[in-house]
């Protein structure tokens, strides 16, 4: 559909609108301030697209290309993406609900009744950081089960892999230490048959893991704030630490591990056996097939 021309009278005017709006945005992106903020041009090119990345705390974490394969949707099932996401959610949670319990032995179960009967939305919160903690284990399970699968634990990414295993373990601990927390029967059983693992180590460091576990010889209010301190400070900082260089190797081992694909078809320049050169075709090769034999035994 046409728009009408513009009727004479208002052109003059419109054009000059036209350039004291460009001449305000001119000068509004050449000041100081928004050079300060936007400090790369728009990018519109591959060069200005990576400065915008290089350049950018939120950004630059990540690659400035991926590969293509890796965007489908059945590759990755974004498993990764989404362990991140409910750690968010865990870490927002567990915020609110730091206001609410005190780790003290005889308040601790009182309080984590009263977030069912007493306080607003207690329940749901409650029951929002519990089913985020297990749906983060079983995701981090998944996730390290498709990098086995699609090759994402090789060389250059077997470091990765490593500080992946680190987080899986750090997330069973998490799990586990804000299962005791309840400090019910179930906890203290719990922290028993942890305590009673840790006293099975070998030679003297059996008796060191069962004291800095418990903070005495049986559960007590020392191991109450023990655990709590892991769980709330010490795990979650690991956590969080690990994650950045989780993502930061990512980016340094040029994004995910794609699928195993034929190379495509290219044209060399070869000595002609009539003299001069010529141009060959070079079909595709899988990754996978055998490299070819040196020219030493192609001669034989």
């Amino acid at each position: 559909m046409m728009l009408p021309p513009i009727p004479g009278p208002l052109r003059a005017p419109l054009d000059k609108a036209i350039e004291v709006n460009k001449a305000v945005l001119d000068l509004i992106r050449q000041s100081p301030p928004w050079k300060s903020i936007f400090r790369n041009p728009y990018p519109n090119t591959d060069e200005n697209r990576a400065l915008v990345m290089f350049n950018s705390f939120f950004l630059h974490i990540m690659p400035v290309k991926v590969k293509r394969n890796t965007l489908k949707w059945n590759y990755t099932f974004g498993m990764g993406l989404l362990t991140f996401y409910l750690f968010v959610l865990l870490t927002i949670t567990g915020v609110f609900l730091m206001f609410l319990y005190v780790p003290a032995a005889g308040q601790a179960y009182t309080d984590m009744q009263r977030l069912g009967t007493n306080v607003a939305y207690g329940q749901l919160l409650r029951n929002s950081h519990r089913w985020a903690a297990h749906l983060m284990v079983l995701f981090v399970f998944f996730h390290m089960c498709r990098v086995f699968y699609t090759g994402g634990y090789k060389p250059p990414r077997d470091f990765n892999w490593v500080v992946g295993v680190i987080l899986f373990v750090l997330t069973l601990l998490l799990s586990f230490t804000g299962y005791i927390l309840t400090w019910d029967q179930l906890a203290a059983s719990a922290i028993t048959v942890g305590a009673n693992i840790g006293a099975a180590s070998p030679m003297y460091i059996g008796g060191l893991m069962k004291a800095f576990i418990l903070g005495a010889d049986d559960p007590g209010p020392p191991t109450l704030i023990r655990v709590y301190a892991f769980h709330v400070i010490l795990l979650p900082f690991a956590v969080f630490t690990m994650v950045g260089v989780h993502f930061w190797r990512i980016r340094k081992d040029g994004g995910l591990s794609a699928p195993a694909t034929g190379r495509k078809a290219r044209q060399v320049i070869v000595p002609s056996t009539r003299g001069g050169f010529s141009v060959k075709d070079v079909p595709a090769v899988s990754p996978e097939a055998p490299l070819p034999a040196p020219p030493e035994e192609v001669r034989r």
